[in-house]
């Protein structure tokens, strides 16, 4: 269904929304998911709706979840805050769901992610005219679109990003599209601009295909100035990402609605568990658990693997020399983890940069 803010819906009694976020050492991007879920909250001003995390910040999801419990609501509509479906949409959510419902009695109904439609096409659309019309003296068909994702393990969810940049770049007749990725997969941000130059564009834009601020946008911006610096005659520009932009408001009210109406089907043709991809075949039927429950609410960096601590439950475990393996995420090992554009490149870089 496509959502539409004109139209009056009759939600059921008893339900209530939660937003899972992934959770950011950056408290700009905390603030900005905070407002996505104020923004939600003011168009259904009568269903009790709250937010959790699954790293870094608290509330985390069971609190949040205990929040709605406490507040009388007896069915969860749980939405991931996640613009594709890989590794926490599919596994670390879930898991972390179904343990709460099974020990609760409490039932949850988990939607869709953000994905692809031509509401976020229009979103992401739309920063990229806002920066067009602030430098419009340049030609669109002398101008190269580069789209900046995430970078996921999963290749469908990579597969995405590069989508988005083919509909951005048929839909306003940029010269040519390139995508790049900020982390895991290849290319990433320096490599993929370097090599993006050789088309001889004079003018770049760069869209952070991300939802909030944070660490990745950071990276991403970061990487494109060293690259901007190297090559003084290339006009870079930066739109922005999505962020609260209006149809990014309205996807996740499809979501919601999606669930409530039955429709809430995921796409799981190209899912690496469950189909033979190319390059991916060992991975079928891997367990599907979550990586993030040892970290939950932790705010102290860990010098050992980056994780932060405070009121981390487990934070002896994990500051515990001899068990430093008990802590590690456990993802599937990346098949192309050496490729020379992608996640190798990052070893020459300290930790400051990246």
């Amino acid at each position: 269904m496509i959502y539409s803010a004109s139209t009056t819906y009759e939600y059921p009694s008893n339900i209530g929304i939660i937003l899972c976020g992934h959770g950011s050492r950056d408290p700009q991007a905390v603030k900005e998911f905070i407002n996505v879920v104020d923004k939600i909250k003011s168009k259904i001003p009568n269903i009790p709706v709250a937010f959790g995390f699954l790293e870094f910040n608290r509330p985390i999801i069971s609190d949040a979840l205990d929040q709605l419990k406490n507040m009388g609501v007896e069915r969860v509509v749980a939405l991931p805050a996640m613009l594709f479906a890989a590794g926490h949409t599919k596994n670390d959510i879930p898991a972390v769901l179904n343990k709460y419902s099974a020990e609760n009695g409490l039932p949850i109904q988990y939607g869709r992610e953000l994905g692809l439609n031509s509401l976020m096409i229009g979103a992401a659309g739309a920063r990229v005219k806002e920066i067009i019309e602030s430098n419009p003296s340049f030609p669109l068909t002398e101008t190269l679109l580069v789209v900046a994702g995430r970078g996921s393990s999963d290749p469908d969810a990579n597969s995405n990003v590069c989508k988005i940049t083919r509909m951005l770049v048929e839909g306003f007749g940029f010269g040519w599209g390139e995508t790049v990725f900020s982390g895991v997969t290849f290319p990433l941000v320096e490599p993929g601009l370097n090599h993006s130059l050789k088309l001889g564009f004079k003018r770049i834009i760069l869209l952070p295909y991300f939802l909030f601020s944070g660490v990745l946008v950071n990276r991403v911006r970061e990487h494109a100035m060293r690259v901007s610096n190297e090559n003084p005659d290339v006009q870079f520009l930066n739109a922005g990402y999505l962020s609260d932009q209006d149809l990014v408001i309205d996807t996740f009210m499809e979501r919601i609605h999606e669930v409530l109406d039955g429709e809430n089907f995921m796409n799981c043709a190209l899912c690496k568990y469950r189909s033979n991809l190319l390059g991916f075949e060992s991975e079928v039927g891997h367990e599907q658990i979550s990586h993030h429950d040892h970290v939950e609410g932790c705010l102290e960096i860990c010098p050992d693997c980056g994780v932060k601590e405070c009121e981390c439950k487990n934070k002896n475990k994990i500051f515990s020399e001899n068990k430093s393996q008990e802590h590690s995420h456990h993802h599937f090992p990346y098949p192309h983890a050496e490729h020379p554009l992608g996640p190798v490149t990052l070893r020459s870089l300290n930790n400051s940069q990246i």
